[in-house]
């Protein structure tokens, strides 16, 4: 049986997405905005390739939510100027 292109969980890890989304809220921030980054390039790379396939809403739609990872990369790294020295005391 092949792998589906797009599964309903995450390779190699065996817990819930609720538990997946704790785990990295739960990070540092500057890490966890490393994480939004790396899944909005994910998600801007799908748009790239339904956009050359004629797939314009949906790519449309895919780069309207990379951009909205983006954003909330910045602001979480904006959180991570504000307590990071707060972090370095410890």
């Amino acid at each position: 049986m092949s792998k589906p292109k797009h599964p309903a969980s995450v390779e190699g890890y065996n817990g819930s997405l609720e538990d997946l989304a704790k785990a990295v809220g739960n990070m540092r921030y500057d890490c966890a905005a490393e994480f939004i980054e790396k899944l909005a390039d994910d998600i801007k790379r799908q748009a790239d390739s339904d956009s050359a396939k004629g797939r314009a809403r949906l790519a449309e739609r895919l780069y309207f939510t990379a951009q909205e990872l983006y954003r909330a990369r910045d602001k979480l790294l904006s959180a991570w100027e504000i307590c990071k020295l707060y972090m370095e005391e410890k």
